[in-house]
Formats: C-alpha cells, sequence, structure tokens
C-alpha cells in the first residue's frame, strides 16, 4: 500500500507541476518577456522608417518662374539657359516661362527656341497676353502652352527696320524660308500642327477655313484651343499649377542678376551702335594726338564693353576679335608707315567693318541680316570720322584740347624759315624762262640760270616771268603781271 501510494503520489504530483505549468496565472514570465520585446522592435522601426506609414509627408515639388517681357533680345537667351539649368538641377517640377511681348530679335528667339528643346526639365509657356513674333516660336517651343483671356499668338513673319521713324520694310524670301521651316521643325517636335504655325509666317499659306492667302494667322486663346495649338486655357499660375498636378509647389520666381541686365543694355541695337562708334572715334583721335591719353582709352573702353556684351550672348568669339585686331594693325601701318590711303588701309577698314559686323549676327542669319549690320557698323564708321573731323578742328579751342595738340609754330619771324636763304633772294625778281616750263624747267634771272617750277601755266622758252613765292627748295614762278602805269 505504502509502495502504491508512494507511486500514485508520484504521478499525481507530476500531473499537478504539468497544470501548473500550462496555467498562464502559474506560468513563468519568460514568454510575456519576449512579446515585449518585439512590440518595443515594431515600434521603433516605426519611428526609424520614413515613409507614409509612418507619418512623413513627401517633400513639396518645386516650380521656377521666368519672365519673358519687352523686346526679344539676345542678352535674354542666356537668363532664359540659366533658369533652365537650375531648375533641372534642382529637380524642379517644371520651368513656367510667363510671355508678353511682341516680338524681337530673331537669332534670339532661335537661341531660346534650341534651349527649350534641349532642356532637361518640363516647360510650359504661360501666354499673358501676348505671344507675337520671336514671342510665338518661344511658346510653341515649350511642352505645354497655357493662354490667358484674351490671348493671341502669331504673326511671325520676319521684318526688316527701316530708318528711325520709317515703316519696316519687308525681307527676302529666303529669310521667310528659314523661318517658316523653324516653325513648323518647333510644332513638329512638341505634336502641333505644323500647317498652321507655317501660316503664321508666310502669309502665301493658305487654309481653307482658318486663314486666307496674303494675310497672316493670329490666333486667339480661344482658336489656339481649338485648333490644338494650345494646350489649355489658365488665367492665373495656380491654375497651371492645378492643371500640372503640381498645386501646393514652392515658387521659384526667377529675376536677371545685374549681369545680365547689363549684357542685355549693352547688347540693345541702339547702344551697341554707339559703343562702335565711341570706340572708332577714340582710335581715330588718338592717332592724331600724340601718346596715349583720353581718348584712346575711352575708344579701348567702348569696343572692349561692345565684345565683352556680344561674347556673352554667343555672338563674337576669337575670329572676330582677331580680324578686328588686324584691321586697327593695319589701320596704324597705314598711318605711320605708309602715309596716304592704299591698300594697307584698305585692307584694314574692311577687317574692322567685318569683325565688328560679324559681331552683330547670330543663328539664323542671311545674307540680307549680315548686309544690315555691315551697314550698321559702316554707319558708325562715318558718324566717327565726323565726329573726328569736328573735334580736330575744336580741340585746340578748349582748355583741356590744348595739351593734347602740338601748336608750335615756326614763323619766319622769328628767324625759322624753310627756304635756303639763298633762293629766298630770288622773290619778287624778273626774268626769261630758257627752257619750256612744263611746269619744271631753267630760266635766267638776272644772269644766273635758276631751276625753277611754273605755278600751273605751261610757259614756253623765251617768256617772261616772275618769281611768285619759294617753297622749301623749289623757286615757283609765273608770268609778270602788269604793272600800274604813272601818271606825270
Amino acid at each position: 500500500m505504502a509502495e502504491h501510494e508512494g507511486r500514485t503520489g508520484g504521478r499525481a504530483g507530476g500531473m499537478a507541476a504539468r497544470y501548473r505549468a500550462e496555467d498562464p496565472m502559474t506560468r513563468p514570465p519568460r514568454r510575456r518577456t519576449a512579446r515585449r520585446w518585439w512590440i518595443a522592435a515594431f515600434g521603433l522601426l516605426a519611428v526609424v522608417v520614413p515613409g507614409d506609414w509612418a507619418g512623413a509627408q513627401p517633400p513639396r515639388p518645386v516650380v521656377y518662374v521666368a519672365p519673358v517681357e519687352g523686346i526679344i533680345d539676345l542678352g535674354l537667351a542666356p537668363f532664359v539657359q540659366r533658369v533652365l539649368d537650375e531648375a533641372a538641377a534642382a529637380g524642379a517640377g517644371a520651368v513656367i516661362l510667363e510671355i508678353n511681348t511682341f516680338g524681337g530679335r530673331v537669332d534670339a528667339a532661335v537661341l531660346i527656341r534650341d534651349a527649350l528643346l534641349r532642356a532637361r526639365v518640363r516647360t510650359v509657356a504661360f501666354v499673358n497676353k501676348r505671344a507675337i513674333s520671336a514671342g510665338a516660336l518661344i511658346s510653341l517651343a515649350a511642352e505645354k502652352i497655357a493662354m490667358a483671356d484674351g490671348g493671341t499668338i502669331g504673326a511671325a513673319t520676319p521684318v526688316q527696320l527701316g530708318a528711325p521713324g520709317a515703316p519696316a520694310q519687308p525681307v527676302a524670301e529666303k529669310t521667310v524660308s528659314y523661318m517658316r521651316k523653324e516653325f513648323r521643325a518647333t510644332a513638329e517636335s512638341r505634336g502641333r500642327p505644323p500647317l498652321l504655325v507655317e501660316a503664321m509666317v508666310d502669309s502665301d499659306v493658305e487654309i481653307p477655313g482658318v486663314i486666307d492667302k496674303g494675310k497672316l494667322l493670329t490666333l486667339t486663346t480661344e482658336e489656339a484651343l481649338r485648333h490644338k495649338v494650345a494646350d489649355f486655357r489658365a488665367d492665373s499660375l495656380d491654375e497651371i499649377l492645378r492643371s500640372l498636378d503640381l498645386a501646393g509647389a514652392e515658387v521659384r520666381r526667377a529675376a536677371e542678376t545685374w549681369a545680365e541686365t547689363l549684357v542685355r543694355f549693352l547688347t540693345h541695337p541702339v547702344v551697341s551702335s554707339l559703343l562702335m562708334t565711341i570706340g572708332i572715334l577714340g582710335i581715330i583721335v588718338e592717332l592724331r594726338t600724340p601718346g596715349f591719353g583720353v581718348p584712346g582709352a575711352l575708344g579701348v573702353a567702348s569696343l572692349a564693353l561692345f565684345f565683352w556684351g556680344h561674347w556673352l550672348v554667343r555672338l563674337a568669339g576669337w575670329e572676330e576679335l582677331l580680324l578686328v585686331g588686324v584691321g586697327v594693325l593695319l589701320l596704324v601701318i597705314e598711318v605711320f608707315v605708309t602715309p596716304g590711303f592704299g591698300l594697307t588701309g584698305a585692307l584694314g577698314l574692311a577687317a574692322v567693318l567685318g569683325g565688328l559686323g560679324l559681331s552683330l549676327v547670330g543663328a539664323g542669319a542671311t545674307w540680307t541680316v549680315i548686309l544690315t549690320a555691315v551697314g550698321r557698323v559702316a554707319l558708325s564708321l562715318l558718324l566717327a570720322l565726323a565726329a573726328a573731323l569736328a573735334m580736330l578742328r575744336l580741340l585746340p579751342r578748349l582748355p583741356f584740347g590744348r595739351r593734347l595738340i602740338l601748336q608750335t609754330e615756326l614763323a619766319t619771324e622769328e628767324g625759322y624759315a624753310s627756304a635756303p636763304e639763298a633762293d629766298r633772294r630770288w622773290l619778287g625778281k624778273r626774268g626769261t624762262a630758257v627752257s619750256a616750263l612744263r611746269p619744271a624747267g631753267i630760266a635766267d634771272i638776272e644772269g644766273e640760270r635758276v631751276d625753277v617750277v611754273s605755278s600751273g601755266d605751261f610757259i614756253d622758252a623765251g617768256e617772261p616771268i616772275e618769281v611768285a613765292r619759294v617753297d622749301g627748295n623749289r623757286i615757283v614762278v609765273r608770268r609778270p603781271r602788269k604793272r600800274p602805269e604813272r601818271s606825270e
């Protein structure tokens, strides 16, 4: 019995111990501690790992806005290129060009068009309120076109500016043909109707129901949307951002730097012509005055500003600088080495005109544009020559000008004489021509044979002569004047 009870008690004790182990109230704390560690690990991951699951907000997109206003000039192209590069480097969602222009230079518009076509960021043209002529080409080069109510786009035929106050003149057919194909290629690359944009450039393009032959196409906002030239309507920047799914984006408005503003000023047609005139004038005056002073420094500084501005807008290069330098060197040789004006001076003048003229034309320039640029340079040269003649006459009368002009006279009364004293004794004497004077020859004056030159008339041998003046070693004679008879 004792043995049986011992066995029974042993089995009962083992079962009781097993039940206690399975009872959660009497279970050891090891498993609960492990569960707590797992909960703490998941909580730490939720704090460390970013994302929507952890409650983090995605970064705001960035949009750049650049104005394209006023005259499209060569200084605008570097500004647009800089904005595109900055936006691409910042990973911007888009670059919006806010356009309101009547046009400008064709070569400047071509540079901006090329920059937009190769941009590494999404581009949008916001026509607010007009994109005429060169502005139309810039707008068509953007990926999207948004137009405000009352907007217009088109009228892009190239013209040539005439004299101040005169109306613009039509250009050659090859210039129109070139621009027509530039517009068509731009439209094809952006998936826009090519025939419509050709009608903006060439009045010979006829589209039934849209534009008649002999007229240029200009589209309003409604017409541009209907003909698929524009992509959507927008009256504000916020509407554009919503259309691009960029609502709430950070807007960065780009502005020109002082250097870009200065370049636009220096490349303005009036300013660049003035710089050329002052530069040429300074060099001419410096060549006619001793030493190197204010006129030369002013001329060099003006030409340096001219070339610096056109260098930055990719018009002037080493070729133009070398051409102008060679031309100036040839002119210096003509003035100081070979007096007069011959082949050296003509080549120097042509080199200067060619270098300055080529610095005024850019991409897409035709012979008409080149000849116009050369005409501007020639006009600047003529103005510089006229101003130089006036200055050289006025400088001796001005207080500061007397320091620049050598005014010392070698007067005869002070003992200076250009002719030998032995020849001056014949002044006023009369004689006879020994040989025919045509115009040089020999005359007999008071029994001496003297080499003489007539003042212009041919004098036969045996005719009487009279010494009119003595110029250096030249004894100038003429037929004697009749002396008045004395009355007794």
